[in-house]
């Protein structure tokens, strides 16, 4: 039986997703892919979570899909084995909850796009990010994809052709991190972020990345429209009306999830 690549675990409204093939820097291979997309939609559906943490065992984040997983292969075959290493992207793509990663080490060609293609990423001090596939001969065109909604083309150009690795400091100047502090209070920082997501309203939460998310793929009026349908339905709703007199009258609200 497969070990526990994977290891998930729940802490109030937050799910904590941890990648456990430290021995190997978490490098992916099937049986890892597969836990991971399994991990990702298993929190999609728990009605007790609301925010979705990844973090890593060991010393690196992910060192992208390990070298060993590429022996001679026809075109149809690379085809089958990518479609299942890729699968968290998609299954990331979809999820309503949020999603955070927590980064330390390296998070390099698929560990970068994890890192990444999360909705929000804290990363400790020394972490570095690269999207270094094109150094043995490959392409990190699967990690591009995130990339690509946070950086301009030419940057993501840069760093897909090149393979040159940054800084985590880097990453943050360029958009593709949120937060970074010193390696010894990521966990803190992180689960203080996770906390605080947590505590908001989970429709609130839900329709706010929805409309985010559709934003960039509409012209402005009709993106107006569109935020301001979802903004309308939102409103109707018992917990936006339990947010509101919550704030007027300086107490904590009680979120009722409708």
């Amino acid at each position: 039986m497969e070990k526990d690549l994977i290891k998930t675990r729940k802490e109030g409204r937050i799910g904590w997703i941890t990648l456990n093939r430290p021995e190997a820097t978490n490098t992916f291979t099937i049986p890892f892919a597969n836990q991971l997309d399994a991990a990702l939609k298993q929190m999609e559906s728990d009605p007790d979570v609301l925010v979705v943490v990844v973090d890593a065992a060991g010393k690196n984040f992910c060192t992208g899909i390990g070298l060993d997983q590429f022996p001679p292969r026809t075109q149809q075959e690379a085809r089958d084995f990518l479609y299942q290493i890729d699968a968290f992207y998609g299954t990331l793509t979809r999820m309503k909850k949020v999603t955070i990663a927590s980064v330390h080490g390296y998070a390099l060609a698929n560990g970068a796009g994890l890192a990444i293609g999360c909705d929000l990423t804290v990363a400790a001090d020394t972490a570095v990010f690269g999207t270094t596939a094109i150094n043995v001969g490959l392409i990190c065109l699967g990690p591009a994809a995130p990339m690509i909604q946070s950086l301009g083309r030419k940057k993501v150009l840069e760093m897909v052709l090149t393979g040159d690795m940054i800084s985590a400091a880097e990453a943050e100047r360029l958009g593709l991190v949120n937060k970074v502090v010193p390696e010894q209070d990521l966990a803190a920082a992180t689960l203080e972020l996770a906390n605080k997501l947590a505590s908001k309203s989970p429709l609130a939460l839900r329709n706010g990345k929805e409309g985010l998310n559709r934003l960039p793929d509409l012209p402005q009026q009709q993106a107006l429209d569109v935020m301001d349908d979802i903004f309308s339905s939102l409103a109707a709703t018992e917990d936006a009306v339990e947010g509101v007199a919550a704030f007027v009258g300086k107490r904590k609200p009680v979120w009722k999830n409708r």
